[in-house]
C-alpha cells in the first residue's frame, strides 16, 4: 500500500466530519439522528457523495434488517411467548438462583441471536421482574447477567446487533475502493459468527457463575408486582398510604381551582382520580376543573389526607364508593419504567408532556441517580435512564409503552395478546430462519418474508409493526452509513492506514495489530454510539488490513465485534436500560463489566485468528 498519500481537501472534510460527529455523539448537546442528519446533508451538498447515492442507506439491506428484526421480535412478544418463557424457566430452576441466573441469561443470550439487542432487553426487563417477584431474588442479581449475555448473544448471526448488520454493506461498498489485485470482499453468511458468538456468550454465562456472588451486589426484595407496589413503593419512594375519596363541599377553597392548582396546595396528597358529574377518570390532566361534587382520588398517609380534607372543606371517605372499580388492582395500579436514550420524552418535563391528558398516566416520582424526586415533579426536565414511577390504568400503560418513549419494568396486565397465535408465529418465525440460511436468498428478504406472514396471518396488526420500529435507530444508521463510504471512495481510511503503519514497529504481529484495533474500537464505542463507531473504523480496519498484510474480512469484523464490546457506560443501550431498573451505580458497572470487557477482547481476537 502507498503510504505517501497526499491528505486532499476531500479527506480533510471527510475527518472534519468524522470529529464533528464524535463531538457531537461525546457531548450530547444535540440528538443523534439530528447530527446523522446534518453530516448526511453536508455529504451532498461538499459533493462527496453523489446524489443518487446520498440516501442510499435508507434502502440498505442493514436498515431493512433492522426494521425486519424489530417487528419480528414484536410479533413473539405479542402471542406471549416471553410469557411461557417465564414460567418455563421457573420450572427448570426449581428455585434455585445459580441454576435461574444461567437459565435466563442463557436464554436471553439466544434469544438476541434472532432479534436486535435493545429489542431484547426491552422484553426481557418485564421477565426479569416477574422472576425477581417470585422467587425474591434482586434485580440487581438478575440484569447484568442477563444484559451481559444479551450483547454477547447478538455476535451469534449477522443480525443480532447494528455493527453486524451494518458490516456486510460496509464489507460490499470497500470493494470499489481496493487496489488492484486485492480479492473482493464477499458479504458473510447468516451465522458466519456463530463459533465466536457461543465463545463470548459461554464466557459470560461462567464468568458470572463464578464471580456473580462476589462482583453482584445484593438488595432485598425489590421487585415490583401490582400485588406488592405497596409495600415496594413506600419503601422506595416514600409513596404510602391507601386511597381516599374527598368530595368537594360549596366551602372548599378548590372550587374553580384546576387539578394541576389542587396539586399545589400545600400538603397536597397525591390526585390520582376525578369525578366531576357523570364522567369520572383515571389521572385527570392538569387543567381538568374542579367543581362542588366533584369527587377526589387522593393517595397518601391518612393522617395527611385528613388534614387536606379538614383545612379545605372535603368530606374524607375511606371506602372507595366512586372508583372502586377504577382502583381495582387488577386494572390499575403503580408501575416502573425506565426512559430509554432513544426516548423523545427526555428534555422534557410532565407539564410539556401532559402525560395526564395524552396517555392517562400520573407522574408520581422520579428515581434518578438513586436520588427520589417529588417535590414540583410536573416541571423536572426528564433524562436518559431515569425511572418513572407511574399511576395508570393497565390497557392505557400498554398502549403508550408502544411508543418505546419508556419501557415498563413492572410485570402487570398487558393489552391485548394473541396466545392462540403462538404456534402460527413460532412457524413464520422458523421459516424466515430457515430461509435466511440459504446462501440464494438475503437475508433482508429472508426476514422481511416472516413480517410479512406474520402481518398476513393476524399476528400483529400494521400500526402494531409500525409502533414495534425504533425510527431514530433506523434514522441514524441510514443517514451515517454513507459517511462510511465517503471513508472509503475519499481515501481518507487508506491515508490514516497508511501513517498508522508508518509508526507501528517494525515486524509487530499482526494479531497484536488486531488486539490494538480491538482496543481502540471499544474505547471508541464507549463514547459514542456502536453503529457510529462501526461505520467509521470498518473502512479504517479494512485499509490497515491491506497494509500489513492481514485478512481485510478479519480486520472488519474485529471492528464490528468490538463495536458492541461495552458493558460500562450508557451508550450503550442495552446496558442504559437497566441501570435504572437495578439501580446499578457508575462503580457497580465499572467492577463488573471491566473485567468482562478485556475477556471479550481476548475471545474474539483468539476466535478470528483461528477462524481466518
Amino acid at each position: 500500500m502507498d503510504t505517501a498519500l497526499t491528505l486532499t481537501s476531500d479527506m480533510q472534510l471527510v475527518l472534519g466530519l468524522v470529529f464533528f460527529t464524535m463531538l457531537m455523539f461525546l457531548f450530547d448537546r444535540i440528538r443523534a439522528d439530528v447530527v446523522a442528519l446534518v453530516v448526511l446533508v453536508v455529504l451532498g451538498l461538499t459533493g462527496l457523495i453523489a446524489p443518487e447515492d446520498l440516501f442510499g442507506g435508507f434502502s440498505s439491506g442493514a436498515v431493512i434488517n433492522v426494521i425486519a428484526t424489530m417487528i419480528l421480535g414484536a410479533g413473539l412478544d405479542r402471542t406471549g411467548a416471553l410469557n411461557r418463557l417465564a414460567s418455563w424457566l421457573l420450572r427448570r430452576a426449581n428455585g434455585a438462583e445459580q441454576r435461574l441466573l444461567l437459565l435466563a441469561s442463557g436464554v436471553a443470550g439466544l434469544n438476541s441471536a434472532i432479534i436486535q439487542n435493545t429489542s431484547v432487553t426491552a422484553l426481557y426487563l418485564p421477565v426479569a421482574s416477574r422472576l425477581a417477584a417470585r422467587t425474591g431474588i434482586s434485580l440487581s442479581r438478575l440484569l447484568m447477567p442477563m444484559s451481559a449475555a444479551i450483547i454477547m448473544g447478538g455476535s451469534l448471526t449477522m443480525v443480532g446487533n447494528s455493527p453486524l448488520i451494518l458490516l456486510n454493506d460496509l464489507l460490499v461498498s470497500a470493494n470499489a475502493n481496493m487496489p488492484s489485485g486485492a480479492a473482493t470482499l464477499e458479504p458473510l453468511k447468516m451465522f458466519a459468527p456463530l463459533p465466536i458468538g457461543l465463545a463470548l456468550l459461554a464466557a459470560s454465562l461462567l464468568y458470572f457463575h463464578f464471580f456473580g456472588a462476589k462482583l453482584l451486589r445484593e438488595d432485598v426484595d425489590e421487585a415490583v408486582t401490582p400485588a406488592r407496589t405497596q409495600s415496594y413503593f413506600a419503601r422506595a419512594y416514600g409513596i404510602d398510604g391507601d386511597v381516599y375519596e374527598l368530595t368537594v363541599s360549596a366551602d372548599s377553597p378548590l372550587v374553580g381551582m384546576s387539578i394541576g392548582e389542587a396539586e399545589a396546595v400545600p400538603g397536597s396528597p397525591l390526585m390520582l382520580a376525578l369525578l366531576t358529574g357523570n364522567e369520572s377518570r383515571l389521572a385527570p390532566p392538569a387543567d381538568a376543573r374542579i367543581w362542588v361534587g366533584s369527587v377526589l382520588g387522593a393517595m397518601g398517609p391518612r393522617e395527611q389526607v385528613a388534614d387536606f380534607a379538614q383545612n379545605n372543606f372535603l368530606r374524607l371517605s375511606t371506602r372507595l364508593r366512586t372508583f372502586g372499580d377504577l382502583f381495582n388492582p387488577s386494572r390499575a395500579g403503580i408501575s416502573e419504567a425506565v426512559v430509554p436514550p432513544t426516548s423523545r420524552f427526555i428534555g422534557k418535563t410532565q407539564a410539556d408532556l401532559q402525560l395526564r391528558k395524552h396517555f392517562g398516566i400520573s407522574l408520581l416520582a422520579i428515581n434518578r441517580d438513586k436520588h427520589v424526586l417529588r417535590e414540583d415533579v410536573r416541571n423536572i426536565a426528564i433524562r436518559a435512564g431515569d425511572m418513572l414511577v407511574l399511576h395508570s390504568i393497565w390497557t392505557d400503560l400498554a398502549e403508550a409503552a408502544e411508543s418505546r418513549d419508556f419501557v415498563v419494568v413492572t410485570d402487570y396486565p398487558k393489552g391485548e395478546q394473541r396466545p392462540h397465535k403462538f404456534k402460527i408465529a413460532m412457524a413464520i418465525f422458523a421459516v424466515s430462519m430457515l430461509l435466511a440460511l440459504s446462501s440464494r436468498i438475503p437475508t433482508s428478504i429472508a426476514l422481511m418474508t416472516g413480517v410479512a406472514g406474520m402481518l398476513v396471518s393476524g399476528v400483529l396488526k400494521m400500526d402494531e409493526a409500525y409502533a414495534a420500529i425504533s425510527w431514530k435507530t433506523v434514522f441514524l444508521m441510514a443517514c451515517l452509513i454513507p459517511l462510511g463510504w465517503a471513508m472509503d471512495s475519499s481515501g481518507t481510511a487508506a491515508w490514516i492506514a497508511g501513517h498508522s503503519f508508518d509508526r507501528l514497529p517494525q515486524g509487530m504481529p499482526v494479531w497484536l495489530i488486531e488486539l490494538v484495533l480491538a482496543l481502540f474500537t471499544t474505547a471508541f464505542s464507549l463514547v459514542i454510539s456502536h453503529v457510529g463507531a462501526t461505520i467509521v473504523m470498518v473502512p479504517l480496519a479494512i485499509s490497515l488490513a491491506l497494509a500489513v498484510g492481514g485478512n481485510p474480512t478479519a480486520f472488519a469484523l474485529i471492528v464490528a465485534l468490538s463495536a458492541s464490546n461495552n458493558f460500562i457506560t450508557a451508550s450503550n443501550p442495552s446496558i442504559s436500560m437497566i441501570t435504572g431498573p437495578a439501580a446499578y451505580t457508575v462503580r457497580d458497572m465499572w467492577r463488573t463489566g471491566g473485567p468482562l470487557t478485556l475477556a471479550y477482547t481476548a475471545i474474539i481476537v483468539v476466535m478470528i485468528n483461528l477462524l481466518y
